[in-house]
């Protein structure tokens, strides 16, 4: 069953055609990974269907409701939660208080706690640095961070943009083992990621973005075996 449907969506930028008339679905329980250079899209792609950036046309199903004009804040509501690219995490908040932020909407108390446990079980080190200022936090801390937030709101869709960047070989490995760990706990995931050979490695299906449109679409494995993509993304 699909989660989310992405049906011929078209941005732009004052005159510039962002993305040309996109087409994607997310079923319940999938990894789903969107891959391509920078430039492709991939961001325009994702803060679209949240409605950061407004669209010029096309249609974004969401768990069965229309979407395409729903306020981004209505939209975490409905339980869709991006983790955006660089973080942007509260910077001169402290950890304990960036999580109480992305937990806005929750009105349970003791979810809250729950989730707050959750969180630290996750990741001991922010347990460690509960009362550390975000911003003094490093590059994969502050992820760590980024994603706990998103997670607080108990999401039936995770969407997570460029979760990799500027991250240390070994913590690419950590982000990426979370996302499955999350997956299988029952969290539906969307990776828009540049690091096409982690991202298909762990994705159930994924689609090839260039200069707005989508040119290739297939399982994890079919995509890591093409020889297009593996000239393109993957160095072969």
């Amino acid at each position: 069953m699909a989660l989310l449907e992405v049906n011929d969506l078209e941005v732009y930028y004052g005159v510039i055609r962002a993305l040309k008339g996109i087409s994607f679905q997310v079923n319940e329980g999938e990894i789903v990974s969107l891959i391509g250079a920078n430039g492709a899209g991939k961001t325009t792609m994702m803060q679209s269907v949240v409605g950061i950036i407004p669209k010029r046309s096309g249609t974004v199903i969401f768990d069965g409701q229309d979407i395409t004009k729903t306020p981004c804040h209505k939209i975490v509501k409905l339980g869709m939660t991006q983790v955006p690219e660089g973080r942007r995490i509260f910077q001169e908040l402290s950890v304990y208080d960036n999580l109480l932020m992305g937990a806005y909407s929750v009105k349970d108390q003791q979810q809250f706690k729950e989730d707050l446990e959750a969180a630290f079980a996750r990741f001991p080190r922010l347990a460690e640095r509960r009362k550390q200022i975000a911003g003094t936090l490093s590059g994969g801390e502050q992820q760590m961070l980024a994603m706990s937030r998103a997670l607080m709101t108990r999401p039936k869709l995770l969407m997570l943009d460029e979760p990799s960047m500027g991250l240390a070989p070994i913590l690419v490995d950590q982000i990426f083992e979370i996302i499955k760990e999350l997956n299988e706990a029952g969290t539906t995931i969307l990776l828009v990621e540049q690091n096409a050979s982690k991202a298909l490695e762990i994705s159930d299906r994924a689609y090839v973005l260039e200069t707005g449109c989508v040119t290739l679409s297939g399982t994890g494995k079919e995509l890591a075996n093409s020889p297009e993509v593996q000239k393109a993304y993957l160095g072969g």
